[in-house]
């Protein structure tokens, strides 16, 4: 990870603090993304992207699943806000993926509470649904086929 990804060098550090520092610090990182401009936005999810696969996994999983908690108590335009970057990105960038424990991402969202899982799956039904045909096809082949019967896309 490069010296100036400062959003990738925080998402370090907060993946490794317990869980009572890690889950406030996160969401007030969380609700400043929405103030931020768009290439700034933009930024912070390839340092993100760039970061996460850098982390062990067990302190990722943490991260993780707090982020997940965070998000699925946001108001709607925020979380399809952060999702929809996340997907964006991820199209242009889809080798960023590659590096993810996509099976353990999963597995993170299966331990959330049955309200938040419902929530995350249908804000992303709702982005996926508004992608473009081609956008379309490029994430759901990206997206492993065990989490698109969880999410129910």
């Amino acid at each position: 990870m490069s010296e100036d990804n400062f959003a990738g060098n925080i998402i370090v550090n907060l993946a490794s603090l317990p869980d009572f520092l890690r889950t406030p610090i996160l969401k007030k990182r969380m609700v400043e993304f929405f103030s931020k401009e768009e290439s700034d936005k933009k930024e912070i999810i390839c340092n993100a992207l760039e970061a996460g696969p850098t982390i062990p996994f067990l302190n990722f999983s943490k991260l993780f699943k707090s982020w997940l908690k965070i998000i699925a108590n946001l108001p709607e335009e925020h979380r399809e806000g952060m999702f929809l970057a996340y997907i964006k990105q991820s199209l242009l960038n889809p080798e960023k993926l590659i590096a993810f424990n996509l099976d353990g991402i999963l597995e993170m969202f299966l331990q959330l509470e049955e309200n938040e899982k419902e929530t995350i799956g249908k804000t992303i039904q709702k982005i996926i649904r508004n992608l473009n045909e081609q956008e379309r096809k490029r994430i759901l082949i990206m997206i492993p086929n065990n989490a698109k019967i969880h999410l129910k896309i």
